[in-house]
């Protein structure tokens, strides 16, 4: 499949990026994840892009990780390393959007799958299905993408994860928020819809502050992320959306948003 097509990429407030692949369960290869990159770029330069919704084509699988059978034998160890390290490229490139990602979880998230729904601020799934980081099954582990798991999961629970490959359901995924919300397939749509109205409806200014604020300190000792988000909330405080946002609340009227 040819890089134009593996990923789709459908612009509009609510911009929605489609891992191509179902006859591949959505497998991440290196064609793929520079198309996602891209498309990622591409929404986050868009000012009229609020929300991005991440998802794979078909009902089987959101993404099934790594597509093992990806690289060509004329390839170096160093080339695939490089190939490799796209991965990083795209998890940082999705920390740094400035926007909040909603993953439409249609089928299985598994090994590298399961690392992109981490990657994304809020996720919906089809009750349908599994999670997991198999890796540790076919002597791997699951190294790159152990960073945005452990933002999700309990570190206790993570390790079991990775270090037993054990696939959850949908049920233990909400319980262990995983996923934000779990619904038949038939409500799918409607429930992604939902999430992303009420997400496109805030200040893009103040979301983009706070979203960036939020996993930044995250990396920082206790000490430095109070001062680094002390002074995010003074840059808040002089974006004209908060003006307007407390504005509209003492006249009792919706605030309209100008994005600065």
């Amino acid at each position: 499949m040819g890089e134009e097509s593996s990923v789709l990429y459908e612009a509009g407030a609510t911009a929605r990026i489609t891992i191509n692949r179902p006859e591949k369960r959505n497998a991440l290869n290196a064609i793929v994840i520079r198309a996602l990159r891209d498309a990622f770029e591409r929404a986050k330069q868009d000012p009229g892009v609020r929300v991005v919704v991440l998802t794979g084509s078909g009902d089987r699988a959101f993404c099934a990780g790594a597509d093992l059978g990806g690289f060509t034998p004329d390839q170096s160890k160093l080339d695939q390393h490089a190939l490799r390290g796209e991965l990083v490229e795209l998890l940082v490139e999705m920390d740094r959007l400035g926007k909040p990602i909603v993953a439409r979880v249609n089928g299985h998230a598994l090994a590298g799958g399961f690392g992109l729904l981490c990657a994304c601020d809020h996720a919906i799934a089809v009750d349908e299905a599994g999670f997991g980081m198999p890796e540790i099954n076919i002597g791997l582990w699951p190294y790159i993408i152990s960073v945005v798991v452990r933002r999700v999961l309990p570190e206790r629970t993570a390790l079991e994860l990775m270090m037993t490959g054990r696939r959850i359901d949908a049920a233990e995924a909400l319980r262990l928020g995983v996923v934000n919300r779990v619904v038949p397939a038939a409500e799918l749509d409607a429930a992604v819809e939902e999430v992303c109205s009420a997400l496109g409806s805030k200040s893009p200014a103040v979301m983009r502050l706070g979203r960036d604020s939020f996993h930044a300190s995250a990396r920082m000792g206790f000490r430095e992320a109070l001062d680094y988000l002390h002074g995010q909330l003074a840059l808040n405080l002089e974006t004209e959306d908060a003006i307007e946002g407390v504005t509209a609340f003492l006249q009792k009227r919706s605030p309209e948003w100008k994005g600065r």
